[in-house]
This record gives structure tokens, sequence and C-alpha cells, in this order.
């Protein structure tokens, strides 16, 4: 069998790059982003890890650092985040065939290069993809070269934190006498998978480093742990165990929610949020072509107060025939909502879920179904979609849960500004 040769690129620093791209000012400068209602910190520039700013550090507590150091503050910017992923993959896509291409989360690619590898220098190759995403998005990636997929993200990992490597490590050339000598000065617990408690475990039986676990007995290591481990210990030997998963596979699920900015207690504010995400859900459910068949509707107050007793509540709504009708969806959750509802509830954040999910194209029609009603359906919902598209997602929708100012929405008064609208909706800074 021919050998197998993964790569696994990776966006440095997601959201602060995103950023970086259409404010250059941000350069060089420590850079932090935060979470919902600016909570807490998601994100950091190399030089606000530099100042020793940890990942999911409250804001609050940060706040006189931020001021000594003029650190540049930033919300959330899921929107331009979602657009930078979108055109990340599909450059990436451009270098291999779509069965060689699969993406693993918004910022991180991997790519099957094995029928590349005879032909080209996998460094230059690499090389390439680096050039052409700082030519195209601004965006600064690395790229890990490994006989498997945990390989590759080992090689990651270093293309990152060794300037020498350029952006690009190849583990899968390197030469074995190198190789153990870099493995040998990894941490355990920076392998793809493993964890803090299985770290500790590994400890017990004198695992301390990457090349430890490598040259560890994968059959013994299954007993001790699991079969995962004992892939993971064959993956760092360079036998792969993973391969490249389609990116075709149809959603099981899609989630759509988000904590409110102020607690809720008012039935309208709930009303409007369901509204709001089921839109959301609806949007990307219509763009992979799919039709909902249940919705699950759900709505609790903070967990983490001690003063009030925790409150979790959902309802869930089957339909008999598998739909895309936007408006048949928003009524069913507005009364599941409305049913769960209780005053003197503080809720937190509310959500809606879409399960159920099939292909459009494959649906059989209901025996009773109207078909001349879903040729009407179909044309309502292209309108919809086409205005929203035209001229902006809050330019249309249903209810009122895009009018400005709503007290429940996140708090998010360090936003950048959507450099994706058309030019018209643009404001000029």
């Amino acid at each position: 069998m021919k050998a197998k040769i993964f790569a696994l690129v990776d966006v440095n620093n997601c959201y602060v790059s995103c950023e970086r791209a259409f404010r250059p000012k941000l350069n060089n400068v420590p850079v932090i982003v935060l979470s919902n209602n600016d909570g807490c910190v998601i994100a950091r520039s190399e030089e606000a890890k530099a100042l020793g700013i940890k990942m999911a550090v409250p804001y609050f507590q940060i706040k006189n650092l931020v001021a000594t150091h003029q650190i540049e503050v930033l919300s959330s910017n899921y929107t331009l985040y979602a657009e930078m992923s979108r055109r990340f993959h599909g450059i990436l896509a451009n270098f291999v065939d779509i069965d060689e291409h699969e993406i693993y989360s918004i910022d991180e690619c991997f790519l099957d290069l094995s029928a590349y590898a005879t032909h080209f220098d996998l460094i230059t190759y690499s090389q390439t993809i680096r050039t052409t995403m700082n030519q195209c998005l601004s965006l600064p990636v690395c790229v890990g070269i490994g006989r498997s997929k945990t390989e590759a993200k080992l090689a990651n990992h270093l293309a990152k934190k060794q300037k020498h490597y350029r952006g690009v490590c190849d583990l899968a050339h390197m030469d074995p006498t190198i190789k153990e000598q870099v493995l040998h000065h990894i941490p355990v617990g920076e392998i793809w998978g493993i964890g803090r408690q299985h770290s500790k475990k590994l400890a017990t039986q004198g695992i301390h480093t990457a090349l430890d676990l490598a040259l560890a007995n994968p059959q013994k290591m299954r007993k001790l742990f699991s079969v995962l481990m004992q892939k993971t210990i064959l993956e760092l030997q360079g036998i792969a165990c993973l391969d490249i998963e389609s990116n075709q596979t149809s959603k099981k699920q899609i989630i759509a929610s988000r904590s409110f900015g102020i607690r809720v207690t008012k039935l309208s504010d709930l009303k409007e949020a369901t509204t709001l995400y089921i839109q959301d859900a609806f949007r990307r459910m219509r763009s992979d072509h799919l039709v909902c068949g249940c919705i699950i509707v759900f709505a609790q107050s903070n967990p983490f107060n001690s003063m009030q007793p925790f409150h979790h509540q959902s309802r869930t709504y089957s339909f008999s025939e598998p739909t895309d009708s936007i408006v048949d969806m928003v009524k069913i959750a507005l009364s599941l909502i409305e049913s769960m509802y209780q005053e003197q509830v503080f809720y937190k954040k509310c959500g809606v879920i879409l399960t159920a999910l099939e292909a459009k194209s494959t649906l059989n029609g209901h025996l009773l179904s109207e078909p001349a009603q879903k040729v009407k359906q179909d044309k309502l919902l292209e309108v919809y979609e086409y205005a929203r598209t035209k001229y902006g997602a809050k330019t249309l929708a249903i209810g009122s849960c895009m009018l400005p100012e709503r007290a429940w929405m996140m708090h998010r008064e360090k936003l950048s500004q959507n450099y994706f609208k058309p030019a018209e909706f643009l404001q000029v800074k």
C-alpha cells in the first residue's frame, strides 16, 4: 500500500487575524477578542499572549492590564469570521481534489497530499499555499505535514511554535535522528486527542513526551486506555488510521442559541429571540438544501446563580411532513416557547434545534400535500432569501426581532463592522 501523506493547514490566531486583515493598524500590537456579551477572552494575538493573558479569562479581571498596555479589545464578529472561513476553505479546495479536502474546523483543514508527494516538493507546495492565502485574504497560516493526521497536527504545532520552520514543518520526511530529538521536547499533552486526564494517567506509565508515546506498545495501551489511544500511537508511528472525511455528509442537526445581553423575564422578549434564532438556523438549513422534520426549543436560567433555582425546559414538535417553510417553523417555535414560559424566571438564554434533517431532493411528498401550495411556498422563500441576500439580513425578517436596540440582544460594545456588506451599506470611518 502506498504511504499516506497528510497536511494540516491552520490560520494563526484566527479571529485576531481576520480583524487584522481589514485593520492593518492592529498589526504588531496586542489584541484580544471577547466572547458573547463581551464576557471572556476567546482569542489573543501573540503580543497579548506575551503579556500573560490567558484563554477564557473573564474580561473584567484584566481591565487594568488592558489599560496599562493599551491592548486593543474587540467583540466577536462571527459574520466576518464565517465569511473569511468560507473563503479560506475555498482557496484550499483549489490545491487538491474534492475527496482530498476535509474541513476540520472554522480555521483548520486537512489535505491528503499522497498523490502530490512524488511530483512536488511538499515544503515548497505548502509555502505556495501560505503565499496564496496571504495574497488573497491576508491571513497568516501554518502547515504541518505528516504520514498521518495526528502527525500532521503535531507538525502544525511545531510550525507555529518554532520560527526556523518558516511556517511549514514536514515530519513525514524529517531525518529520524532529528525527529526523535524534536518529539523528545514535546509534552505528551500537546498531541491531538490527549487531554489533561490522559496526560496524568500516561505519566504513571512513564510516558511524558510525544516520543515516549510514539515508542509505546499500541496493544498494551489499548488495554490500559482505549482503541483511540491505540490509534493515536499507531498514527505517531506513521500508520494512518484516520482518513480524509467527506465534507458532503449532511448535517444531523442545526443549533442556534445565544446568551442574552440582560436577564429576560418577558415572554415577548423570549419570542423575539426565538424568532431570530429560528431564522438563523433556517438560513443554514437552506444553504445545505435540507428540510426539517423536528424542532426543539429550549430556554434556561443561569445555572451558576446560587441565589435562584436553576430552570431549564424544552419542547419538541415533529412535522407530519419535513418542511423548509420559514413561516411554519416560526409559528411552531413561538407556540413551543409560549408553552414553556414561566413568570418570575430570569432567563439567561434560549435556542432552537432543527433535527431529523434530510435532503430536499430526496423528499417524498405526503399523499395529502398540495402541489400548488408547495409552489407558492417556494416562491415566497425565494423572495425572502433574495431580499436578505441583496439588501442585508436585517432588511427583511419575520416579526420584530431585527428591530434595533432590543434589550435581550448580546452586548458587543467593541464590534467591528461587517466588511462583506454591499458597499452602499458600509459606513466609512
